[in-house]
Formats: C-alpha cells, sequence, structure tokens
C-alpha cells in the first residue's frame, strides 16, 4: 500500500511539472542558439531557435491538458520567449548582417528586443482573452529567423526594415484571434 501512495504521489509532482519542464526547454535551447551564434555555428543557432519553437508550441497545451496553469508558468514563458524568439534571433541576424551599420545596427537590434519585452510584459498583466494583441514574439522571432534563409538574395538594408516592421508590429494594438 505505502510504494503504491508513493507511486501517485510521484506521478502528480511530475505531471505537475511537466509543462514548466518544456518551458525549460525552450529557455534551453534559446541559450543554445546564442551559444552557437557566438561561435559562428549560424545554422545550428537557426536550428535551436526552431526547437525553441516548437516546445513552446506545446508548454501550454500540457499545462491545460493537466490543469497545471501557474503565475510561475506564465511568467517563465515569458522569460524564455524573450531569449528564445527575442535575444537569440536578434543577435543572430545582427552578427550576419547589422552589424555592418555600425551603431545604426545595435540601435535597432537592441530595439527590436525592448519591444519584445514590452510585448511580453503587457501580455503578462493582460486579461486572458481569445485574442493576442499586436503580434507574438513567438511569430516576429520565427519572422527573423526565417530570414536567415534569405541572406545570399535580400539586401542588408531589408533586415532594418524587418527589424523596425516587426518592433512595431509587437507594440501595436491590433488584435488576433489565438489559435
Amino acid at each position: 500500500m505505502l510504494i503504491t501512495e508513493r507511486m501517485d504521489h510521484t506521478i502528480k509532482k511530475l505531471r505537475s511539472q511537466t509543462a514548466n519542464t518544456i518551458t525549460i526547454g525552450n529557455m534551453l535551447f534559446g541559450g543554445a542558439s546564442l551559444m552557437a551564434t557566438l561561435n559562428g555555428s549560424y545554422s545550428y543557432s537557426v536550428l535551436f531557435i526552431f526547437i525553441a519553437a516548437f516546445l513552446d508550441r506545446f508548454d501550454g497545451m500540457v499545462a491545460r491538458k493537466f490543469n497545471q496553469e501557474s503565475d510561475l508558468g506564465k511568467q517563465l514563458d515569458s522569460m524564455s520567449d524573450i531569449l528564445s524568439f527575442g535575444v537569440a534571433p536578434a543577435i543572430l541576424i545582427y552578427q550576419l548582417v547589422l552589424s555592418d551599420f555600425g551603431f545604426i545596427g545595435m540601435v535597432f537590434t537592441v530595439l527590436y528586443i525592448s519591444c519584445g519585452g514590452f510585448r511580453l510584459a503587457r501580455f503578462n498583466i493582460s486579461d486572458a482573452t481569445g485574442y493576442f494583441t499586436g503580434l507574438p514574439i513567438t511569430a516576429a522571432g520565427t519572422i527573423i529567423t526565417l530570414s536567415y534563409f534569405g541572406l545570399p538574395i535580400l539586401s542588408p538594408v531589408v533586415y532594418m526594415f524587418l527589424f523596425v516592421v516587426c518592433s512595431l508590429l509587437m507594440v501595436s494594438t491590433f488584435t488576433l484571434k489565438k489559435v
């Protein structure tokens, strides 16, 4: 009897942390992407951002399925998202393209990261509805990351424009239905 009670308790504890574990995986891959960028392994950086996006897609679903939504999980998800879809894609494209623009390249990179942080903070204090306000940072980060594949054909100025557009869309007040 004692063993089965202990097993039930252990399984409940594991289930209660499943979503947070997935979210931490998102954060780990965001950090790995940064490390890959800093070491010049840009293709791995892109891969790690996409793995982080995959994990981000499922952490909320798992939390809802196991009825484990929490304020901690919401905050942890935002911290993961700023790293994986704010800082990691911004530094990737900064290293490859925007650093050639000197100070203005840094300004555009920091603007993108700051707007992403603002977007996440606004999301965290808003009431849950069936809509996003502004472009979610995951979408913006995915767009920035996908632009990596345009390096051979796109002008460097396009990347500056892309950073500004994504930044403005993240802080805008238009609404998108959640999927």
